[in-house]
């Protein structure tokens, strides 16, 4: 058996941010439209240390991806110098079930989350938008601003954790990989007020923002909180805006941002369904949307699927004898 081994850098050569938006889209109109086979991801929670393994598998018709992943959040790790998410993704040959490639899970976890809301960003913000505000300066954040600015031309990008020192490290970082101005906010209110697009990647239980703060016709992304306890996103924009998931399923099993405000199920919209065209996405101009995203299985076989394709194409990775 021949394993192709793909890793972080391979995978990002392969998936540049615009494909893998691109592939989040189809994978979302799978699942939308009932043809993707994905099953609720099953968590295992290791209590002593706060830790949870998670285990999703999809199979993608459409697109002939079969696979699963593996991912593991340990917020406690940082403490001992580990990065707090590590993950495996297998790719599966659809038609024999042979494992065809092995990938860097955690990179891709990041990567094809940052991409899910570029996808919600591309069809639900407004046209015109420049600003953007970051809560959160860790691996999802970066994603987030890469996705954010393939979206939309962003020119000023505010970004806000509580610890500066993590902010201006972030900057440093990101700022050669964007054109966007990356400015370091002093509260999250300096960072959300006035912004066009706001992207919430934390790993807060409480919310991190105030709604009243949102301007018209913003649009927000939450991606951090995954469980029915946490509400990175407070209420009050849950009651301003209209609300987008990537499975409506997942949601009501892991979004504490909507379950939490006791929303209503039958009024989130899929964003599979806009890319389907079953259902609308921004209708005026001053019209607030928040997609939450717990992350779906489907996203990780799309990306995968894509980024082997490629990889292949281009001659990357390690192929392996087992």
């Amino acid at each position: 058996m021949r394993l192709t081994l793909l890793s972080a850098s391979d995978l990002r050569a392969a998936l540049p941010m615009p494909a893998a938006i691109a592939a989040m889209k189809s994978a979302f109109a799978e699942l939308s439209t009932g043809q993707a086979n994905v099953p609720l991801r099953i968590a295992l929670p290791v209590p002593s240390v706060e830790g949870v393994s998670l285990f999703m598998p999809a199979y993608l018709p459409g697109s002939n991806g079969l696979g699963a992943k593996i991912v593991s959040v340990f917020p406690r790790n940082p403490q001992l110098g580990k990065a707090m998410i590590y993950g495996l993704v297998v790719a599966l040959d659809p038609w024999t079930g042979e494992p065809l490639a092995l990938c860097d899970g955690t990179f891709l976890t990041a990567w094809r989350t940052g991409a899910g809301s570029g996808a919600a960003t591309d069809l639900l913000a407004r046209p015109d938008a420049r600003v953007a505000a970051l809560l959160g300066s860790g691996v999802q954040a970066r994603t987030q601003l890469l996705a954010v600015c393939a979206a939309r031309p962003i020119e000023e990008a505010r970004i806000y954790s509580p610890n500066p020192a993590n902010v201006a490290a972030f900057i440093a970082e990101m700022q050669p990989e964007t054109t966007a101005r990356l400015v370091a906010a002093s509260s999250s209110a300096e960072a959300v007020r006035d912004a066009d697009v706001i992207c919430a990647a934390t790993t807060s239980s409480s919310p991190v923002m105030d709604g009243t703060l949102l301007k018209p016709g913003a649009h927000v992304n939450g991606v951090g909180s995954f469980t029915l306890q946490m509400q990175e996103v407070d209420s009050t924009t849950v009651s301003r805006a209209r609300l987008f998931v990537d499975s409506r399923a997942s949601a009501l099993a892991e979004a504490g941002d909507l379950v939490i405000p006791q929303t209503r199920p039958e009024d989130w919209t899929e964003l599979g369904e806009v890319v389907a065209g079953l259902k609308p996405g921004r209708q005026s101009s001053g019209e607030i949307t928040f997609f939450k995203s717990v992350g779906v299985a489907v996203q990780d076989v799309a990306a995968t699927g894509a980024a082997l394709k490629e990889a292949q194409r281009l001659g990357l990775g390690r192929v392996v004898e087992f």
